[in-house]
Formats: C-alpha cells, structure tokens, sequence
C-alpha cells in the first residue's frame, strides 16, 4: 500500500480518518490559501486543496498525498475562520435561522497524478436567540471554525437539519473521500461504519 500523507494541520480531519482504520502521516501544508469569492465555492475549495496538497507532494512524490479545504457559503459570500470574537457573533447571527452550504474541495495527488473533487452539504440553522449565540461562543473555540461553528461541538444548540454529508461539515466527506483513496489502493486497516 502507498505510503498516505494528510496534508493538514485539522485535528478534525485527522480524527475521521483515524476513527475510518486509515493508516496515514500528517504534514501540514504551508501554502496559502486564496480568497477569491469571484470563483464558484467548488472551484475555490477545490483549487485551495489542490495549492496544499501539491505543495506537499513535490517533497513525497511517491506518496499518495491528500490536500482539503472547507468553506462555509452564504448569500453567496463565502466564510472563513472569524477574526476575532465579535465577527463570529455576528457570523452566527447572521446564519440563524437561515440554510447555508458548506464545501469541502479535495485534491488526490501522487507524482503527476492529479484529481480533485468537493461536496456541499446545506445546513440550516435554528433561529438563535442572543443567549444561546453567547452560550455557543462561550462552550466552542470558534477562533480557528469557519462559519464560526463546528457541528460536532455543540451543534444541537444551533442546527436544525442537515442535508447532505455530516463529516463533510466536520472537514472530509468520508463515504466519497473513502471510494477515492481507494482507487489510489489506499483502504482501511480494520474494518469499519463509516459515516455518511
């Protein structure tokens, strides 16, 4: 089996994959994510995963190394990690009682092998009141969360439905993410219920 690089920092990510049987090294990527919100969210999801797993790849080029970037979307503006406190109470109010998007672009690449891919999950929010807004804040380290939530901390407080893949919201859409690395012969070590 290649060797599999995760060419992320994401404990988040890191934890799917770990909790999925991969076996894999983590190196966080150093390239700069663009911010671009003229690109479709798919295409800049995509295109910012493809920067960080090819910055990784050129120094493991035969390793199957994986890059990903998560975005949250709404009224066609795409968020990224808050600031500073007061732009991620305002992020929340802004989602409540609102659906908004959340992509993740993913980029495969080994040697001259190149494939990137991305799934949007929409998620609406529950209409929030000031104290349950302050309450989330003062439970979650929203610092380093685009959209300034984080789904599996705290979600109840906030989502009202999900449609589409919850690990997706979390950081990697794990069913696709699985059926990809699979073409790469990367699987599981064990068996295990991998989450939609």
């Amino acid at each position: 089996m290649p060797h599999f690089i995760l060419a992320s920092g994401s404990p988040r990510r890191r934890d799917l994959l770990q909790d999925a049987g991969f076996d894999f090294e983590t190196i966080p990527s150093p390239a700069e994510e663009i911010h671009d919100s003229t690109l479709p969210l798919h295409e800049l999801c995509e295109y910012n995963a493809r920067l960080k797993a090819t910055a990784i790849a050129v120094q493991h080029p035969e390793a199957v190394v994986l890059g990903a970037d998560t975005l949250v979307y709404h009224d066609q503006t795409p968020l990224g990690k808050p600031k500073n406190r007061a732009e991620a109470l305002e992020v929340l109010r802004n989602l409540s009682a609102h659906t908004h998007q959340v992509c993740t672009g993913l980029c495969l690449v080994q040697g001259e092998r190149v494939f990137a891919f991305s799934e949007i999950t929409e998620v609406t929010f529950k209409t929030l009141t000031e104290e349950t807004i302050q309450k989330y804040i003062s439970l979650v380290n929203v610092m380093d969360k685009a959209g300034s939530y984080a789904l599996q901390e705290h979600g109840d407080l906030l989502i009202e439905s999900v449609h589409g893949s919850r690990t997706n919201v979390i950081g990697l859409p794990m069913k696709r993410t699985t059926r990809e690395l699979a073409k790469y012969n990367i699987t599981p070590h064990k068996p295990t219920s991998i989450s939609p």
